[in-house]
């Protein structure tokens, strides 16, 4: 019964939040903070772990599959397809949910806890409109991007580890990155990140705006934000992947 309550709860909310801003000038203005605040900042992590990523993942092909009759540039077509349809889109968004969700909730959790979103209430703002559809904007732009610069970043490794392990030539690495290559595959994951950067965004959002009590309370409403954001990014890919590839 509980679950059905929050999940009601949580419906209203995100009707509230794309109901009609009062100053679209505003609204538009602080969409730009959040891809700044939200997307930006993240690229760093996002480099780091997608290059090393890459790495790992060529190393495995060549030392799992290493088989005489495969031809040597099925390893870096595998890589590339790793990347393109599970890592760059699903555990990147994961990740995500841990650095992002948890932000969002508690700030918007301290916000609650300390009444200004009560404050904004009284002024007649739509408080969950204000605070939290310029994030989920920002996060559904920014977010396909990142999976674009992940791929790419992820192949680079690949690319170096490669060259400098002998593992097979450049010639070789690029011409299995290019074999059979299919756009429907960046398609259906760039669909994906954008779904998960809205799920992502807007349940840490929900367990933040309804946070009670004081700061131990926000950061419990930060961990479950995670926990949940994280399970239905996992559900919601299944689903798509079904609708989509199944």
């Amino acid at each position: 019964m509980g679950i059905l309550i929050s999940l009601g709860r949580y419906m209203v909310f995100v009707r509230r939040i794309f109901s009609k801003p009062e100053k679209h000038g505003i609204y538009f203005r602080q969409i730009f903070r959040e891809i700044d605040k939200l997307g930006v900042s993240s690229l760093g992590i996002v480099a780091i772990i997608s290059f090393f990523i890459g790495m790992v993942v060529i190393i495995h092909m060549t030392s799992s599959i290493g088989n005489p009759l495969i031809p040597v540039y099925y390893f870096s077509y595998t890589t590339r397809d790793v990347l393109v349809l599970e890592f760059s889109s699903t555990v990147l968004c994961l990740i995500l949910a841990g650095k992002v969700g948890s932000n969002i909730s508690s700030e918007i959790g301290t916000m609650r806890v300390t009444e200004q979103i009560d404050a904004l209430e009284t002024m007649g703002i739509n408080s969950a409109s204000f605070l939290v559809q310029p994030k989920i904007i920002g996060m559904m732009i920014t977010t396909p991007v990142l999976v674009i610069l992940s791929i790419f970043i992820g192949l680079i490794g690949g690319w170096i580890v490669s060259i400098a392990g002998h593992l097979m030539t450049s010639a070789d690495y690029i011409h299995g990155i290019r074999f059979k290559y299919d756009s429907f595959k960046v398609l259906y994951t760039l669909i994906k990140s954008v779904v998960f950067a809205f799920l992502i965004t807007s349940i840490s959002a929900y367990f933040g705006y309804y946070t009670k009590g004081g700061a131990l309370e926000v950061g419990r409403s930060s961990t479950l934000a995670v926990v949940y954001s994280m399970i239905m990014i996992l559900i919601s890919n299944y689903l798509i992947t079904q609708i989509m590839l199944g």
